[in-house]
């Protein structure tokens, strides 16, 4: 058995399949996912898994250079993206280098994460809880 946090086996191997600079989705249940991008379905019911559990155990396993999100996020759900913020300084801390986040519209977004390697789709319900995580490099 695995002794890091992701238990997940696809989404393990997605994470582990992570070149430089390439993306992994992580969204709310609502989020369109388009049909030639690989998709990690975890969302059991509304809330479960929700966003910021998902992408805890994301960021413990994954070297992040950059974030992508809609701006919409903010706005929209202020609550949310004060914690996701919250998790952003301290990987930073973590990794001792500044994580770069983008805010693109939300269709522009949308566009971003078909490009991705692959989307995880969780039980979130809150409204733009979406973000693209860019890989960066261990060395």
């Amino acid at each position: 058995m695995k002794k890091t946090r992701l238990l997940n086996p696809q989404l393990s191997r997605a994470v582990a399949s992570l070149g430089h600079g390439q993306g992994l989705t992580v969204c709310d249940c609502g989020l369109p996912i388009g049909g030639s991008v690989e998709r990690i379905d975890l969302a059991l019911t509304h809330g479960v898994p929700g966003f910021l559990e998902t992408l805890d155990v994301l960021l413990s396993e994954t070297v992040v250079e950059e974030i992508i999100i809609a701006k919409e996020f903010a706005q929209v759900s202020p609550a949310l993206h004060q914690q996701f913020a919250e998790r952003i300084r301290l990987l930073e801390e973590e990794q001792g280098a500044p994580v770069r986040v983008v805010q693109v519209s939300h269709e522009s977004f949308k566009v971003q994460s078909d490009l991705s390697k692959a989307v995880v789709r969780t039980g979130e319900c809150t409204p733009y809880a979406n973000v693209i995580l860019k890989s960066g490099v261990a060395f």
